[in-house]
């Protein structure tokens, strides 16, 4: 599996941004990733150094329109955690 096929998109929230000071980043990954392949995922796209990688797998809520209803679709989100002497990732720089 390649490294774009791992790590899906970031997670842009307000929880999120406030992990940016103590080098913590959440990313959308696959859901058969591993955490050895997150870190080096995340190593090879953003040139960083990873200290420890969290993951939880988020379930389908269920939602309803009308008198229709069906579950969102489930996925696998991942905490990232840099090492303190590796750079930041300047894609979450703009967002603060």
């Amino acid at each position: 599996m390649r490294a774009q096929d791992i790590v899906i998109r970031p997670i842009i929230t307000e929880k999120s941004m406030l992990g940016i000071a103590e080098k913590k980043y959440t990313f959308e990954v696959a859901k058969s990733a591993t955490k050895i392949d997150i870190a080096r995922a995340v190593e090879e796209l953003f040139k960083v150094k990873v200290a420890k990688v969290n993951t939880v797998k988020v379930r389908g809520q269920l939602r309803r329109q009308g008198r229709f209803e069906g579950y969102t679709r489930a996925w696998k989100k991942a905490y990232v955690t840099l090492t303190a002497d590796s750079k930041t990732i300047e894609f979450f720089e703009g967002m603060m």
